[in-house]
């Protein structure tokens, strides 16, 4: 929006604040300013002057020379080829030295031996155009005699006085929520505000002549959600012509072209109010009637600008009986059009919805000053203000006569929206200390009323409607820059990890300790992975959650174990001829759930593998470690020959509580599933459920002293079937010890040919201590003695005989 600071002073008077302090105040308040310049500033030391002696050049055929008066008794030789002058022809003339625009710099010089001393200009060489001075001959020196009155008395006056290009333009950005700002009286309303000026707006006063407007004219509109509102007058005896100097240099500088008297007086009020109007030839509305409606599919437009549309169902045309004469909102009809042999006039001006006109816009590739307007949603109560304005000047400029009476199609205003004026919560919220009374006036300015400790917005400033949006307004024209800076206050808790992944970074610097790296591996593979490890095809495995958009194959489903993962990890690195590898992955598996509209369970699993160093007791003493780490305690393990991923004789699952809980498996990785992998050696993977052991898991520490009284303890052997597990004696030795028993450790385990076929010697060796006192021999015998007794009524197994 092209704001002309000669227009504004008809509201709010800022010329003594430099443009530039203006501009950044504007900045400040809410009105960003993208470029500011003074109107003619390339224009320098140029004066109006009268012609007042032609001769001949004495060595040219074209150029004249000819004697200037340009005031104060200052009469200048000046050379010149334009043959459009005669002497008494009042002219601009450049005093050399002189600066015109485009970077033109006048000298004093001598042209075919004779001095000149400046230039007399054309309209071209001042940057102007026949638009706004028409009659003036464009290709030879601007003659002041035809469009200026009584030029002959100006004789030495500075050139953009005359011509009122002595203006300043300032551009602002204007927000999509702010189209009351889309006008200069928006622009100066803010202006006001701004700089604590007195603002002023005057009702039109609109003088009616003739007969009444409905002895012309009828409006029907068929769609009120669509057209808001739709204002008509008639206005008759239309004199076209140029409109008067002062108009067409408003216009210019902002930016629009003048075109003639009626259609400047519409874009002049579209600058002025922010409300697009259109004019109408009324001799060719058929019928005299205007209807809005939406146009038929397929129904075919010509515009002003002459391009032919095709409109649809969606967009919203004014018509009248026959066809549609405007595109709502956009622009008008070739077939309506205002002419130089126009006599009567409808102005319109109308209220279209925001959405409709911009949807319309963009389909017909039409975005247009008015639909840029109408798009952002304009005010209804702007229709008739404006409309009466445009009518106001078609007086002052003596264009027509206005007829009696106006149309207007109104459902009525919409009911305010009613803002609970909470001082103390605004300062609050901005962390100032306004006083009450500062706000009420701010907002009075700005168009509010205040009522019962409730504000009314404006109907223009449809953006506010809550507490935050008056705190906005208050506190950009207090000033942002005024607010104190304070520090941040807020009572913040340290940040700490939870529980759960306190115990995860627990286990990964267990893990890292114990020489493992970790690993991590994508959660979305081939089904073929759980072929390799050889689970069945029954198996809860197999039962995978299916990507809809797979990359491929190969991560075409999402995993359920991370065994497979981790042994291609060990055969990655044995491929690259690593000795030994130790590798860990916690992660997540997948479990799909029953509906498949639901997504599927996430479970945390651990794996844990190596080969090169260790075996099946160095994989167990890691996860013992683990399950140590975790204070589980009563630890089980129990050989698990069925599992197909592991050696039948070297594998064993986990439990604890009892055998309630199943913690994971590990062992030896079966020889077939390590040749699928590429191994000829031995590799040893830990299989455990992360999520169960943090469940059971009982990190607290609880102090115990070191022992007072000395230990005692007895070593027992035993003969049984080799496939007997150890665990069983432990767990038996143990529960008939009771509270004196400290430990029970297998310590030597023979098979040679001294024994029986299929037999085995398992030693034991029992800690025995009391808490309270020094155990005595006779109370160690009767501990062993229940020890012995629980071995053979359980196992059916005696004490081995020397």
């Amino acid at each position: 929006m092209k704001l002309s600071i000669n227009w504004l002073k008809d509201f709010t008077d800022v010329t003594d604040i430099p443009l530039k302090d203006y501009c950044d105040r504007m900045t400040d308040t809410g009105s960003k300013v993208e470029s500011f310049c003074a109107l003619a500033e390339s224009i320098e030391n140029v004066v109006v002057g009268r012609i007042e002696r032609i001769t001949p050049h004495p060595d040219s055929d074209h150029l004249l020379v000819c004697s200037v008066n340009c005031g104060e008794g200052e009469n200048r030789q000046i050379v010149t080829g334009a043959q459009n002058i005669f002497e008494g022809a009042v002219v601009p003339v450049a005093k050399a030295p002189a600066r015109l625009p485009k970077d033109v710099v006048i000298k004093s010089g001598k042209l075919r031996g004779v001095d000149s001393c400046g230039m007399l200009c054309s309209i071209g060489e001042l940057d102007l155009t026949t638009h706004e001075f028409p009659g003036v001959f464009e290709d030879g020196i601007f003659i002041l005699n035809d469009v200026i009155d009584k030029a002959g008395e100006l004789i030495g006056t500075d050139i953009r006085d005359v011509l009122l290009l002595n203006d300043s333009v300032v551009d602002f950005e204007i927000t999509s929520n702010r189209p009351d700002c889309l006008s200069v009286i928006g622009l100066a309303r803010e202006s006001a505000v701004s700089f604590d000026r007195p603002f002023s707006l005057k009702k039109p006063v609109v003088t009616e002549h003739g007969a009444d407007i409905s002895d012309y004219l009828s409006v029907e509109v068929e769609d009120g959600a669509l057209c808001r509102r739709y204002a008509a007058r008639v206005v008759t005896d239309i004199k076209i012509e140029p409109s008067p100097l002062w108009m067409r240099m408003r216009l210019y500088a902002a930016g629009v072209r003048p075109i003639n008297n009626i259609v400047d007086i519409t874009n002049y009020v579209m600058l002025e109010y922010g409300q697009p109007m259109h004019a109408f030839d009324y001799s060719m509305l058929d019928g005299g009637r205007i209807v809005v409606r939406k146009a038929a599919d397929g129904e075919v437009f010509r515009a002003l600008d002459d391009s032919e549309h095709v409109l649809d169902k969606n967009t919203l045309v004014i018509a009248d009986e026959k066809k549609a004469v405007a595109l709502a909102g956009i622009m008008g009809g070739a077939n309506s059009e205002i002419k130089d042999s126009t006599r009567t006039v409808v102005f319109e001006s109308a209220n279209f919805d925001g959405a409709t006109v911009r949807i319309a816009a963009k389909a017909q590739g039409m975005r247009t000053e008015s639909s840029s307007r109408f798009e952002k949603g304009l005010d209804p109560e702007n229709v008739m203000p404006a409309l009466d304005r445009a009518c106001e000047l078609v007086a002052l400029l003596g264009a027509g006569k206005v007829s009696r009476g106006c149309v207007d199609v109104y459902k009525g205003r919409q009911p305010c929206v009613a803002i609970p004026f909470e001082s103390g919560r605004i300062n609050a919220f901005l962390g100032v200390s306004l006083s009450k009374e500062y706000m009420a006036q701010t907002l009075e300015k700005l168009g509010c009323s205040i009522s019962d400790d409730k504000i009314i917005p404006p109907s223009f400033r449809a953006d506010l409607s809550t507490m935050n949006d008056i705190a906005e307004e208050v506190i950009r024209i207090y000033g942002y820059n005024r607010i104190e800076s304070t520090p941040f206050r807020c009572n913040v808790k340290a940040g700490l990890l939870t529980p759960r992944q306190a115990f995860r970074e627990r286990i990964h610097r267990l893990l890292t300790g114990m020489g493992a790296n970790e690993c991590m591996t994508f959660s979305f593979v081939s089904p073929s992975t759980l072929d390799k490890i050889a689970l069945p095809a029954d198996c809860a495995e197999r039962r995978t959650v299916k990507i809809s958009n797979p990359l491929g194959e190969d991560t075409s489903v999402m995993r359920t174990s991370l065994i497979p993962s981790l042994m291609d990890v060990l055969s990655r690195n044995n491929n690259y001829h690593s000795e030994d590898a130790c590798m860990y992955e916690l992660a997540y598996v997948y479990i799909p759930n029953e509906d498949p509209e639901l997504l599927p369970e996430e479970h945390t699993m651990l794996a844990l593998g190596f080969y090169g160093k260790g075996d099946f007791y160095d994989l167990k003493g890691m996860v013992e470690n683990i399950l140590c780490c975790a204070g589980i305690k009563n630890v089980k393990y129990i050989s698990s020959p069925s599992d197909p991923t592991f050696h039948p004789g070297r594998c064993a699952s986990i439990s604890a509580r009892g055998g309630a809980a199943n913690l994971g498996v590990f062992g030896q990785i079966h020889p077939k599933v390590a040749g699928n992998y590429g191994f000829s050696r031995e590799v040893y993977v830990a299989y455990l459920d992360f999520d169960l052991i943090f469940g059971i898991s009982n990190l607290k520490k609880q102090y115990k002293p070191l022992p007072k009284y000395p230990a005692i303890t007895r070593d027992f052997s035993f003969i049984c079937p080799k496939d007997m597990e150890s665990a069983c004696f432990e767990d038996i030795m143990r529960k008939a010890a009771g509270a004196l028993c400290e430990g029970v450790e297998l310590f030597d385990t023979y098979t040679g040919d001294k024994m029986p076929p299929d037999s085995k010697s398992v030693a034991f060796r029992v800690l025995l201590r009391a808490q309270d006192h020094t155990l005595t021999l006779e109370e160690a015998d009767k501990v062993c003695t229940k020890i012995l007794a629980a071995v053979e009524k359980s196992l059916g197994i005696s004490l081995k005989k020397a």
